[in-house]
């Protein structure tokens, strides 16, 4: 089992980047909801009990959500909505979201000197800024810290709209696929959430139908 570390973040301060951002995105998979994206800037301490927040259960990654906020010296969050996932394609939603973070960032104070990027590619387009670390929320601290923050964000508001969809199980599936939720599609439609342009509409007779107006339950 391997943790993220600083390696690279120090590595970064040495060559001179005083600003060392992590960024990671969560939501990219979801059939419903917003794509978030966060940033962090990392501080010279090493930071336990956080790791990619995929391996973590929502208790654990809650409680490091808690320590990260207390740990990093900021952090930006950016959403980008299921209106413009569908306008923009995910993509475009994921630069318009990076960018929201980085804007956070901005108003605290902070401008990026390097950002490092989980994944192979640079959604952002931040040019020669911006370091893409192929698992980089399991072995980068920054960006294992910023998945923490970044899951913890987007669930919360998805289990705030579970209250007025309940046929999905958004309190459990937080948009995702899963056996309820495929179900509910299938008897009920896609609610006024969901990613309409998404492959998941192709097998479903509601194609093409406008979403409703509104919520189910106020």
């Amino acid at each position: 089992m391997t943790y993220p570390t600083l390696r690279l973040e120090r590595r970064c301060w040495e060559e001179g980047d005083r600003v060392v951002v992590g960024i990671d995105e969560v939501g990219r998979g979801a059939w419903a909801g917003p794509v978030t994206v966060a940033a962090v800037v990392s501080a010279p301490e090493h930071l336990r009990g956080v790791r990619d927040s995929k391996m973590l259960t929502r208790q654990e990654r809650e409680r490091a959500a808690v320590s990260v906020r207390d740990w990093a010296a900021g952090i930006g969050v950016g959403h980008a909505s299921y209106e413009e996932c569908d306008a923009l394609g995910m993509t475009l939603a994921l630069q318009a979201a990076g960018r929201r973070a980085l804007a956070d960032l901005a108003g605290q104070g902070f401008e990026a000197d390097r950002i490092i990027l989980d994944g192979n590619y640079d959604y952002l387009r931040n040019g020669t800024r911006v370091t893409t670390v192929i698992r980089g929320d399991a072995s980068v601290l920054a960006c294992a810290a910023a998945s923490c923050v970044a899951k913890v964000a987007r669930d919360a508001i998805m289990r705030d709209e579970a209250q007025h969809y309940p046929p999905y199980d958004f309190e459990s599936n937080v948009g995702y696929p899963a056996p309820t939720h495929k179900a509910a599609l299938r008897g009920y439609g896609p609610s006024a959430i969901h990613r309409r342009s998404w492959i998941f509409m192709e097998g479903l007779c509601w194609r093409g139908v406008p979403p409703p107006p509104g919520r189910l339950f106020l």
